[in-house]
This record gives C-alpha cells, sequence and structure tokens, in this order.
C-alpha cells in the first residue's frame, strides 16, 4: 500500500458509516455550544518516557506505544451521569490491558484509567453514532490504534528507541510523508545542562468522519487544544524542531550518553 494511501483506506474501512453526526437535544451540534467539537486526536504515549515523569508507580512499562486516548478538541465530561461500566467492554479486556494500560498507576486498579477516560473524553465523542455507547467507543479506538500501526511503522522507518539521538524534523517528516497529515508530537524538554529533549507522545487527528487530518490548523483558524484538553502531563509540551530528541529505551537511562550527544552534533 502506498504511504500517501493510508489516510483513504482507513476511510474507506469506515465506509458504511454514515457521514451525520448525532444532533440531539442531549448533544446540541451548534459552532458556539460548549461541546461542539471538529476533530479527534488519538493519542500514543511512549510508556518508558511517560515513567521518566511526575511521581508515579510505573512497573516495567511497554517498550511500545500505547494508548493515551482518543479526545474531541473541545468539551469534557459532556454527560456526568453517564458512568463508566466496565461490563461493556468485558470482551475487549484482552486487548485493553495490552494496548491501553494505565501506564503510570501499575499498582491501582486499571479500570480507573478507562473510566476517566470515558467519562471525560468518551461522553464528548458520543456524539457521533459510531461513538456512541463505552463497548463503540472504547473499541472503535483499539481498531484506529491498530490502523495506524504507529509501532510498526516507526520501526520499518528505522527510528528505534535506544541510546541514538534523532533529528526532530526528520522524525516529523518521515511520519507526514507516510500518513499523508502532520501529526501532534510531544516531547519533554531537556533538564538543566542538557540539549537533548525526550520523545513522549504523538498524536493523530481525525475527522468526525474518521479520515486522517492535520492536527494543525489553518491559518486564521485558532486551535482549541491547548483551552480545552487539559489531561496531557504538563511537563510534555511540543517538540523543539532544532534540538536533537532521545527515544529512551529503557526508564532507568534518565541521564543520557554525553559522547552520545557529543556525535550527534559532529
Amino acid at each position: 500500500m502506498k504511504p500517501a494511501k493510508l489516510h483513504y483506506w482507513i476511510l474507506g474501512c469506515f465506509s458504511i458509516v454514515s457521514c451525520c453526526w448525532c444532533t440531539s437535544d442531549q448533544f446540541p451540534q451548534s459552532d458556539s455550544h460548549p461541546h461542539t467539537w471538529k476533530k479527534l486526536y488519538l493519542a500514543h504515549h511512549w510508556p518508558v518516557t511517560v515513567c521518566k515523569m511526575s511521581a508515579n508507580d510505573c512497573q516495567d512499562p511497554p517498550e511500545y506505544w500505547t494508548i493515551h486516548g482518543l479526545w474531541p478538541d473541545k468539551g469534557e465530561e459532556c454527560n456526568r451521569t453517564w458512568h463508566f461500566n466496565v461490563t461493556e467492554i468485558k470482551d475487549l479486556m484482552s486487548d485493553m490491558r495490552r494496548y491501553w494500560p494505565d501506564v503510570i498507576h501499575s499498582s491501582l486498579n486499571r479500570t480507573q484509567f478507562w473510566k476517566h477516560e470515558w467519562e471525560k473524553h468518551g461522553t464528548c465523542a458520543a456524539t457521533l453514532p459510531i461513538l456512541d455507547s463505552q463497548k463503540k467507543y472504547f473499541s472503535k479506538t483499539l481498531e484506529l490504534y491498530q490502523l495506524v500501526n504507529l509501532n510498526g511503522f516507526l520501526l520499518k522507518a528505522g527510528i528505534k528507541p535506544g541510546s541514538t539521538y534523532y533529528q526532530m524534523a526528520a522524525i516529523k517528516e518521515v511520519l507526514t510523508e507516510f500518513y499523508g497529515i502532520t501529526p501532534k508530537i510531544q516531547c519533554l524538554p531537556p533538564e538543566e545542562g542538557e540539549e537533548a529533549q525526550t520523545l513522549g507522545q504523538i498524536e493523530f487527528c481525525f475527522t468526525k468522519e474518521l479520515e486522517l487530518r492535520n492536527c494543525t490548523e489553518p491559518k486564521g483558524e485558532s486551535s482549541r487544544m491547548h483551552t480545552n484538553l487539559q489531561h496531557v502531563t504538563e511537563e510534555l509540551s511540543v517538540c523543539n524542531d532544532t534540538l536533537p530528541v532521545y527515544y529512551p529505551s529503557q526508564v532507568k537511562d534518565r541521564k543520557w550518553s554525553l559522547k552520545s550527544l557529543k556525535n550527534f552534533f559532529n
């Protein structure tokens, strides 16, 4: 399959879905309504980096990209009476545990993370018929995650975790070329005395028709991301294209090799 056609393939997978979205009294749809949204963010986070962040009880984080969430770009807790019920996704448990784990709170009941994602974001995404139940929301997120296949693409592109430093602009370029859209890439900024940022999260954006689209906004159209999605750990920020980026393979590798970094600039 040609990379540039990937987003059309994803759209084709959902061709049986109506292009109309919910306009019920429960979810009024107008540009002025506080819960009206335009796009979805499918956020992948790198568990090893997540475990380098603020206090947590990470234990043996997966060394593959996992799901952080599927977030509308506007609105939070759109229906506070629609509580999470884990029995509705019991047949998804195997995939949920593998691909959507609670990386930060390993010792807690993992369903608390999914409860948070549903009640904060899923109840807003549910304005779409294809996402209007807990089963649909979680199963479709898993399906999009598999279709994007970020883990597989990065490996094929030769972008692997370890001691190698990469140019941020180069990573963004290969992702954009392959997927045909511009994702949002977030990093941990360099610590004091260091010059490399750490790769932490990659987000892909979808239209309401579940077609890949750019995460960046056209000129003149303000982004709602920063004002309405206060869900990302504050330590992460959009990566700096001019700085080298570290893609860590193990949590213990907190202090990076100065020799490796020196070689990067030579």
